[in-house]
């Protein structure tokens, strides 16, 4: 058995293993039974998914192991549009600080571009706020480039 760490999909009924590093991205989602919640019934049917880092490999019988929390999460969903064509965006993308520099984000985003390839995906694509300038690096220095602005308006009620 090795140690290295490792990427799968978090299906549902197993959400809160993404919990602990996303709220270090969504400190506004504290209660992790409202999370899974959220995304299990609110936004795993309209396509979102969890893909997770894991510590170490689960048993060699490949029998899910303990309920060890990811150490570094995305979440995504794939769509088409007339602007991207057929993509795969990233939602949200954490490392847990502790573990930030070690390889484990470069690990999942091996993984993500992987899948976006496995769907048919021609473009990944994420936002991040612009304030978070150690993301920026990591997403440049991963072959990202910064097309677009973003805008947002907040509407009442």
């Amino acid at each position: 058995m090795t140690n290295a760490p490792f990427v799968r999909e978090i299906p549902a009924g197993r959400t809160h293993l993404a919990h602990p590093a996303l709220l270090e991205l969504r400190p506004s989602l504290p209660d992790v039974d409202a999370f899974t919640k959220t995304v299990d019934e609110d936004m795993r049917p309209d396509g979102y998914r969890l893909a997770g880092v894991f510590d170490a490999p689960d048993d060699p019988d490949g029998q899910d192991g303990p309920d060890r929390p990811a150490r570094a999460v995305a979440g995504f969903r794939t769509g088409t549009s007339l602007a991207w064509g057929r993509y795969l965006y990233v939602d949200d993308l954490v490392t847990m600080a502790d573990a930030r520099g070690t390889g484990l984000g470069r690990l999942l985003m091996d993984w993500v571009r992987a899948e976006a390839r496995a769907h048919g995906c021609t473009q990944l694509h994420l936002d991040s706020g612009t304030d978070r300038h150690p993301a920026h690096r990591f997403y440049l220095s991963s072959g990202m480039f910064i097309p677009a602005f973003h805008f947002t308006e907040l509407l009442d009620g």
